[in-house]
């Protein structure tokens, strides 16, 4: 048998979780499988890479060259393929769009305007939770942009190289029952809701840190956080079994409303990225324009947040910047937003 990058991964895998059975479920495998491999693994390189026990696995001398050399490979030969990936499609036009989404209010407008433009233009879509998984998708060349998320001033981890663009600040609005006693106020101090079970979607940005601490700021400390997807967020504001953290695009479904919370404690970014050495780089302003002006034609069938941005002009569409220049842009109230594009 020769030895291929697949079986360092496996050894590292090994390795980084201290056991076979861990690492087989990281893996997507079996543990008999993987046991298997690894003995076939052991055989090629003439000698035990782990000593095995009740405690787990840890490497053997042997075990710890291989390791070594692994983790200077692996990484290295992402590298290439990344690279690869980006010089093979640096000649083309764009002839498609592949997007990638965080629970974004405006990927389905913004896919319908880059169709209407060039008909004949391909354009995908990936969904995931993820901003980093997203990030990495384009690092490598698998994706064009990201649509992502971001909670007040925070921005996505700097190490993927991506650029990372505004399209629009909102609020954090939260979703109730329309029967709610506090659904009759116009917008609703975070301390009220303090008896109140929440529900929210999932992310791996610093969101809830954000959360607790403006409870914090509040005077109390949340009750149970539920996490769901946005079907089952509504679903359980429906039953009364929770009020959610909504983003104030979101135009809720008969028998719930949103509400601005009181001083607008919480504030969501929502950002375009794109690879500064990636095909779809030389595109980047005119997409980012389309994708102001799809925020906008979202705010059209809003007119309660329509008239709150325009009390809080610095809330809503951004100025869009050069590729080049830095992501903080002056604002601008949401009805200028995507005039370029009427």
């Amino acid at each position: 048998m020769n030895l291929e990058l697949r079986h360092l991964k496996v050894v590292c895998a090994i390795a980084e979780t201290g056991s076979v059975t861990k690492a087989a479920s990281s893996l997507g495998l079996a543990q008999p499988a993987l046991t298997a491999q690894l003995q076939r693994i052991e055989r090629t390189l003439g000698g035990a890479l782990f000593e095995r026990d009740r405690r787990g696995a840890r490497p053997t001398a042997l075990g710890e060259l291989v390791l070594a050399r692994a983790r200077v490979l692996l990484p290295a030969m992402k590298g290439l393929q990344d690279e690869a990936a980006r010089l093979a499609g640096a000649g083309s036009t764009m002839s498609r769009y592949r997007f990638g989404g965080v629970n974004s209010p405006i990927l389905g407008r913004l896919v319908h305007r880059l169709t209407t433009e060039q008909p004949h233009t391909q354009v995908s879509t990936y969904a995931s939770w993820s901003v980093d998984e997203l990030a990495q998708l384009v690092l490598s060349g698998r994706l064009d942009y990201a649509l992502a998320g971001v909670c007040g001033d925070a921005t996505p981890s700097a190490e993927s190289g991506l650029i990372w663009r505004t399209v629009a600040v909102d609020p954090v609005f939260v979703l109730l029952p329309e029967q709610h006693p506090l659904a009759v106020r116009e917008e609703i101090p975070l301390g009220a809701l303090e008896s109140e079970r929440w529900v929210a979607a999932p992310g791996d940005g610093c969101f809830g840190d954000c959360f607790a601490a403006a409870c914090a700021r509040a005077g109390f400390t949340p009750r149970r956080m539920y996490e769901t997807d946005v079907r089952g967020c509504v679903d359980l504001v429906d039953a009364g079994g929770a009020v959610a953290l909504c983003q104030a695009t979101f135009r809720p479904v008969a028998g719930l409303v949103t509400r601005p919370l009181a001083g607008v404690p919480l504030r969501w970014r929502l950002l375009l990225g794109w690879h500064p050495e990636a095909p779809a780089a030389p595109t980047a302003n005119r997409v980012l324009a389309h994708a102001m002006a799809a925020y906008r034609d979202t705010l059209a069938g809003n007119p309660p947040y329509l008239a709150w941005l325009r009390h809080h002009p610095d809330f809503g569409v951004r100025q869009p910047a050069a590729a080049g220049q830095s992501s903080g842009q002056v604002s601008r109230p949401a009805e200028q937003a995507g005039r370029e594009l009427r």
